[in-house]
């Protein structure tokens, strides 16, 4: 009896298990993909700095925010970088809750970061006979590290304040515009919606990925490969992102349109004095040095 015969008495032959073909697999496709990026996702944690209002953690944000975009020096970045640092232990934030970025995102920070270090100027430093320019790699770093502060400032706000709890606070800030007409609860409104909605906007990134992924497109070959699978993965992103805004406008429209905002009253406790003197202490000291 041989391998494609039949082991039943008079049936017909049937293919051994080795011979059979095996079911084709996908190949596994080492592209670019979108990581987690924790940001303005709420930590449900119990600490002193949740239980802030949060009206004083924006203004602590705009007031820091603009002294160390005023005057960018490396002791002030320090100063910033080490409040941000104390919020994050205070608010007891996971190591979890940090972006972790792919790959090709560190690879363009390397890439941008050469141009700089290529232009020269001073400081510099001397290798025996010849002399290194430092100054344009030096603001390149200034700035990159500005960037850092200030979108981890923005992040400890997020991770530390509820979305809902936002458009109350700023309801309340800015209610001086009231004064002069201002539409302050269509501003609100919207600095509230888009806040809510950056998570959404990720998760829709993310998906849109995933599922071109599923599907198995072949690899690109060249840059101008890459830069159009890109293309096409923001222009479904942008239509994906209109398409939503429109239901949320119908659904806000169905409600009876944007409304007034409910304002929130702050709470003079020491722990809300203690940030404001903090932050009076941080903005003097970027100003100073």
């Amino acid at each position: 009896m041989t391998a494609t015969e039949s082991p039943t008495r008079g049936g017909p032959a049937r293919p051994s298990r080795s011979s059979r073909p095996e079911p084709r697999r996908a190949s596994r496709r080492r592209g670019p993909t979108v990581t987690e990026v924790n940001l303005f996702r709420y930590v449900p944690v119990d600490s002193p700095l949740h239980r802030l209002w949060p009206g004083t953690k924006v203004s602590a944000l705009i007031g820091v925010g603009i002294a160390v975009s005023l005057r960018p020096t490396w002791a002030g970045e320090g100063i910033v970088l080490a409040l941000l640092v104390l919020g994050m232990v205070v608010g007891r934030i996971p190591f979890g809750a940090l972006p972790r970025f792919p790959r090709w995102f560190w690879i363009g920070v390397v890439i941008t970061a050469v141009a700089p270090a290529l232009s020269g100027g001073s400081p510099y430093l001397h290798l025996g006979a010849s002399r290194i320019g430092l100054g344009g790699f030096d603001e390149w770093a200034r700035f990159s590290l500005l960037v850092i502060v200030l979108i981890g400032s923005t992040a400890l706000v997020g991770w530390t304040t509820r979305a809902a709890d936002l458009a109350p606070a700023l309801a309340t800030l800015a209610t001086p515009a009231r004064l002069v007409r201002a539409p302050v609860d269509e501003m609100v409104v919207v600095v509230a919606l888009a806040v809510r909605c950056m998570p959404l906007l990720i998760d829709e990134l993310r998906t849109l990925w995933a599922a071109r992924r599923v599907r198995n497109p072949p690899e690109p070959d060249s840059f101008r490969d890459i830069v159009r699978e890109v293309q096409d993965i923001l222009v479904t992103a942008l239509v994906s992102s209109t398409r939503r805004a429109r239901e949320m406008a119908d659904a806000i429209d169905a409600r009876g349109g944007v409304g007034s905002i409910l304002r929130s009253t702050p709470a003079w406790r020491p722990a809300e004095v203690s940030v404001w003197i903090l932050t009076a202490v941080a903005i003097t000291g970027v100003a100073v040095v």
